[in-house]
């Protein structure tokens, strides 16, 4: 009988461990379907809710930037609202209308490109060039049945995907009056909010204001780094475009912002054939006048914009930006053209923290 308390004792400790693992458990299962319910209530307002956390945290410090002057909170978002509206209705609706005009134009010229990319290819000067390649690389002429095909092919699929973003109009209303109502509220109460966020996360204040810094300084570096500079890339391009009379500025502006995300090639890959095709159709002037601007103007923004914006900051490199990006818009459409490197940025972030916590570092 000496023996019974050890035992008892045992049999205590192993119906306390139970009972605790039944109570985890449980709360787990709880939890875990209360999650999947909020996340279907949240679902439908899912783009336009993202779509209101993208633009405070571009507009965040003009928001700042008001509120010195306008003691009143709800005053200052609402005229950060009120110039986000302007911004989104003014040249982004005109943008997207003269982008879905210009690329059905160009579906609908693209016998004459093709005949025009022909006859370029056909030139003495073009021809003895890939002549001289054609050993190393294996390059051979283009064969206007294959551009035209192609071109048809690639022009007719970006008409539609433009094209059906204005379907619903009734469902892209209604998202932007959320998305606008989000903003307000965002911007107002946005820093109450995230310290509420801040106070949830399971490290220490340290941890926590090491973490907030650093999404801070990928934020600045990723979006304003990247998407900021892409945007005044694109529109010096179509302005250029539009000032030396070439066709469609609009759409080749889109497209050298895109392609400035894309390492070493950038935004040189639109400009550098549209110079050489100046040249060989005989207008000197326009070719150097772009080629010029290219290099000292459009490139430049490149070199000189991101280190003012950036700074000391943590700079996230050009091809993880370019893989991001293309990956965010496969996931979350056009959204992930911010959401794409903004998540990565939160995912370097905690994996840092738990980097140092498992090394045993202070912040």
């Amino acid at each position: 009988m000496t023996g019974c308390p050890g035992v008892f004792s045992v049999h205590l400790w192993w119906l306390r461990v139970n009972a605790n693992r039944f109570y985890l458990l449980t709360l787990f299962a709880i939890l875990a379907v209360l999650g999947y319910l909020t996340y279907q209530i949240f679902q439908p307002f899912l783009t336009p809710i993202a779509w209101a956390v993208v633009f405070c945290v571009i507009f965040y410090p003009a928001y700042a930037f008001v509120l010195k002057y306008i003691k009143v909170k709800a005053a200052a978002s609402f005229v950060i609202l009120l110039v986000i509206l302007i911004i989104i209705i003014g040249p982004l609706s005109y943008i997207a209308y003269a982008l879905v005009g210009e690329i059905s134009d160009l579906v609908g010229r693209t016998d004459a490109i093709a005949k025009a990319v022909t006859s370029l290819s056909a030139d003495e000067r073009v021809v003895e060039i890939v002549r001289k390649l054609q050993p190393y690389t294996g390059l051979e002429g283009p064969s206007e049945e294959v551009i035209i095909d192609n071109a048809r092919k690639v022009g007719k699929k970006l008409v539609e995907q433009l094209s059906s973003g204005f379907g619903n109009v009734l469902s892209m209303a209604a998202n932007f009056v959320i998305m606008a109502f989000t903003i307000f509220f965002f911007l107002k109460d946005g820093p109450g909010f995230l310290r509420r966020i801040k106070s949830y996360l399971p490290f220490s204040e340290a941890h926590r204001d090491r973490l907030a810094l650093q999404v801070k300084d990928m934020i600045v570096s990723t979006i304003y780094g990247g998407v900021i500079v892409a945007i005044i890339q694109g529109i010096l391009g179509g302005a250029a475009f539009a000032i030396l009379g070439v066709s469609s500025p609009i759409f080749w502006g889109t497209t050298m912002a895109l392609m400035s995300f894309v390492p070493m090639l950038g935004t040189s890959v639109v400009w550098v054939p549209a110079s050489i095709i100046l040249l060989f159709e005989g207008a000197y002037a326009k070719g150097v006048v772009l080629i010029l601007i290219g290099i000292f103007i459009i490139s430049m923004v490149d070199n000189i914009l991101k280190p003012l914006i950036i700074g000391g900051r943590t700079k996230m490199p050009t091809v993880i930006i370019f893989f991001t990006v293309l990956g965010g818009i496969r996931v979350f459409g056009l959204l992930g053209l911010v959401m794409g490197p903004l998540v990565f940025a939160l995912f370097l972030s905690v994996i840092e923290i738990f980097r140092t916590i498992e090394g045993g570092a202070d912040a």
